[in-house]
């Protein structure tokens, strides 16, 4: 079941929660807003879905809560950097704010980053590049969730990847995992206790279904795409972790610290004027849009939409009518902003 909460009310609570993991009021305020700003998205699989686990991940030690981000060496429009495993969502936007400025001054910018933690909604960091007025290209390596395809057991990461188009318009951003749901979406749907829209993996005995919990249950998440996404998804895991110099998904597994802990990430920001003129490449992207849109829908109800085009209207609605969160996740972050730190049902598993 869930509740509507006022943007200012969930990002409030949300930010007591983090002060009282021992963040600084710097780094509070960041997560705070990151968090409740993926919920009003319409991302509650990586927003206030992700503090209770952030909590437990902070607590085991797997999160250093007061690292920084340093260099370790740079090349023309490229850098380098090691995460110190700092907290996920910090590390990530200051290399956003990195590639961008490399953007500026190279017309293309690329960081790497190696030893850092789960950046939860991977969309928040291209959106900000589109939101600059760069295309943004990023995406992860994370510990083996999905099984190749052909295999029974998880072999390899959903690896989730975005690009964003600095439409003025409208942005349009994809953020896709690997996997045709990530485990925190079907967690979503199972909270709420609904099935997921089309099969998302396979039970315990093979059968392909859409009952979130029966796939949460066997592990067996379905690859976007069949052997597509599972081929993608390797490919993406090496490309960041050499990128990187960091770990790639089967060094993660060994580790054994959670999700997404010691991970490698890229970011890309481009100018997309370069070689055109804004005016030009502007209308192209509105043209391109406005065609798209326009195809005949299969259900007249619910016309075309390219992606984020719908995310913005669900931010809009939020920002008017409240913030949506699951009212099991939304208890545990009130007990997290009172001072209990003693949560051990992580709903969002």
């Amino acid at each position: 079941m869930s509740v509507k909460i006022p943007f200012d009310e969930l990002k409030a609570t949300a930010k007591k929660a983090f002060l009282n993991l021992g963040l600084d009021e710097h780094k509070a305020e960041i997560c705070a807003h990151i968090h409740t700003s993926s919920n009003a998205d319409g991302v509650e699989s990586h927003g206030m879905n992700r503090i209770p686990r952030f909590a437990e991940y902070v607590k085991k030690g797997w999160i250093n809560i007061n690292a920084e981000p340093e260099l370790i060496k740079s090349k023309g429009a490229a850098e380098n950097y090691d995460g110190h495993l700092g907290i996920g969502v910090t590390n990530a936007l200051f290399c956003t704010e990195r590639a961008l400025k490399l953007a500026e001054a190279h017309g293309i910018g690329l960081v790497a980053l190696k030893n850092t933690t789960h950046w939860m909604r991977g969309g928040t960091y291209a959106w900000k590049i589109a939101e600059a007025g760069f295309i943004g290209i990023s995406w992860i390596n994370t510990e083996s969730c999905m099984p190749m395809w052909g295999s029974d057991v998880q072999g390899v990461g959903n690896n989730p990847f975005c690009i964003a188009i600095p439409r003025e318009n409208g942005e349009i951003v994809v953020d896709m995992a690997m996997s045709q749901y990530a485990y925190g979406k079907l967690g979503v749907y199972r909270l709420a206790g609904k099935k997921l829209p089309y099969p998302g993996g396979f039970d315990k005995n093979g059968n392909l279904t859409s009952d979130p919990g029966a796939i949460e249950e066997s592990r067996r998440i379905l690859p976007t795409g069949y052997w597509k996404g599972s081929s993608l998804a390797i490919a993406l895991d090496m490309a960041a972790a050499a990128i990187s110099n960091g770990l790639c998904g089967s060094d993660i597994d060994e580790n054994n610290n959670g999700s997404c802990t010691g991970c490698s990430q890229i970011f890309i920001a481009i100018d997309p004027y370069m070689f055109g003129e804004k005016n030009n490449i502007q209308n192209m992207f509105d043209r391109r849009v406005k065609n798209a849109d326009n195809t005949h829908p299969i259900d007249p109800a619910h016309p075309v939409k390219c992606p984020g085009e719908n995310t913005i209207e669900r931010r809009k609605s939020s920002m008017s009518n409240g913030v949506t969160v699951d009212e099991q996740i939304w208890e545990q972050i009130k007990s997290l902003a009172e001072g209990n730190l003693n949560v051990t049902d992580i709903a969002s598993r």
